[in-house]
């Protein structure tokens, strides 16, 4: 079930319905039971994969409290053998069976068994893992209910597509929960709704372009077509995934959950570091704090800093996709938080941009978001004999070519911007929420309108994510 259909919101308001007609001790059973069905609708047989990784993290992180050090670790590293198994197994066998055999010569499909990619597999995998590794640092204390940790893990809003949601926030949640307040709702429903537009009116536009651009990289010459169809992109899998994290968290928030933020306006940032603060920041954290600094972060030194960054980045690369190209993709970024670590380690420990006017802030901005774009062609490209193709149009070797964008991809560009610049500096949705009836209802009757002439409607475009 995606949400941008129909069915979707048929399921959402059946759970709403029963949720809410039931105490809450047995509504934490029907949202169990709606997110097995939520996940299940995908393939049924994936439910006892979910209920796997569900039950190895729970039984680890229930046996460690009175296991010696030594067996402590045992549990740990069979609760992380075992999840990422799972992980690797599914995501990652074809991959390297097929890496394999070319490397010795062999047809690509000599060792592929064609597995299936069970849907939300990377998230639900990271949500399981970081709750065995902090019961075994000690952070966080074994939950008792199965039912509440199973719900923690399969909690249908975020299982496909995050945020990736850590035990530590949610399950303080599930102790000490009260229905949600009417400012709750009224917040709740304008994140749905936000999330929807952004998906349907942005992001679906955008992927028109994005997906006609990579999917005949030869057939288009020229720096104009490379850049219009390498930016589309960027608007594409900006708005797709924020509004997919929109809508989850709206959805959560009506139920009486709260989700951790996962976008700041990434496009907004000023260096690249910025910008991993500001985009999907439950994926970064969680790097950071599982593996980043497990490596040794920054306390060994420079040039050890320089090899846990790229390490970290090569590896959330890999995350993304079981393909070379996303790991090109992290292995580029890597390589740029590296540099920005330098340019901040010979300027004092500050970047540049934040120390310079705000004119040359921009053009930080600018050139940042140019980095960025540069990256996706790594992200979206099908091989990297179209990446290279387009790297080589975007330089303007090829001529200029010809724009991709409609006139309507314009506007839409230019109120993506101005949405994002607004929210930045005067933080408008926060303010809305307490703005009069009347003003709310105008945004909820332009959004509606909006949704409805404006959306991309000759099918519904799967979340970019869902591939992860």
């Amino acid at each position: 079930m995606l949400f941008n259909t129909f069915s979707f919101w048929i399921f959402f308001a059946l759970v709403l319905v029963l949720f809410y007609a039931v105490p809450f001790r047995y509504g934490r059973y029907v949202l169990l039971v709606g997110s097995y069905w939520f996940y299940m609708a995908w393939d049924w047989r994936f439910g006892g994969l979910l209920a796997f990784v569900t039950l190895v993290n729970y039984l680890a992180g229930a046996w460690m409290p009175s296991s010696s050090p030594g067996r402590r670790k045992v549990l740990l590293w069979s609760s992380i053998g075992s999840t990422l198994g799972v992980l690797g197994f599914f995501k990652y066998y074809d991959f390297f069976a097929a890496s394999v055999a070319l490397l010795l010569g062999l047809p690509e499909d000599a060792w592929q068994l064609r597995v299936i990619l069970p849907v939300g597999i990377s998230f639900f995998t990271f949500q399981g893992l970081s709750y065995t590794i902090d019961v075994s640092r000690g952070s966080l204390r074994p939950v008792r209910s199965i039912v509440d940790f199973a719900l923690f893990v399969a909690f249908f809003p975020q299982l496909v597509a995050g945020p990736i949601v850590r035990a530590s926030y949610f399950l303080p949640q599930v102790d000490a929960w009260r229905k949600p307040s009417e400012a709750n709702l009224s917040e709740g429903t304008g994140l749905i709704l936000l999330g929807l537009v952004k998906k349907m009116v942005f992001a679906d536009q955008f992927a028109t372009i994005a997906d006609q651009y990579f999917s005949g990289v030869s057939t288009y010459s020229g720096a104009l077509a490379a850049w219009t169809g390498v930016i589309a992109f960027g608007m594409q899998i900006y708005f797709d995934f924020s509004g997919y994290t929109d809508i989850a968290r709206g959805c959560g928030r009506i139920l009486g959950f709260h989700f951790p933020l996962n976008f700041a306006r990434p496009y907004m940032a000023v260096d690249i570091r910025e910008f991993w603060h500001r985009w999907h920041i439950s994926l970064s954290t969680w790097l950071r704090d599982y593996l980043y600094i497990p490596l040794g972060g920054n306390r060994k030194g420079r040039i050890r800093t320089y090899v846990n960054l790229m390490l970290t980045m090569l590896l959330g690369g890999l995350w993304h996709g079981a393909s070379w190209t996303f790991v090109v993709w992290g292995g580029y970024h890597g390589l740029l938080l590296a540099v920005d670590r330098l340019v901040r380690s010979l300027s004092g420990g500050a970047s540049p941009a934040w120390r310079s006017s705000h004119l040359a802030r921009w053009g930080y901005g600018f050139m940042t978001f140019i980095l960025v774009n540069i990256g996706w062609v790594f992200f979206r490209a099908q091989s990297f004999g179209d990446a290279a193709r387009t790297l080589h149009s975007m330089t303007g070797a090829e001529g200029a070519g010809t724009v991709l964008f409609l006139r309507g991809h314009w506007i839409l560009l230019a109120a993506a911007f101005a949405g994002m610049l607004v929210q930045e500096r005067w933080k408008v949705f926060e303010r809305l929420l307490s703005a009069p009836d009347w003003v709310r209802g105008i945004l909820i009757a332009a959004a509606l309108y909006s949704l409805i002439f404006f959306s991309y409607t000759e099918r519904a475009i799967p979340f970019v994510y869902f591939q992860f």
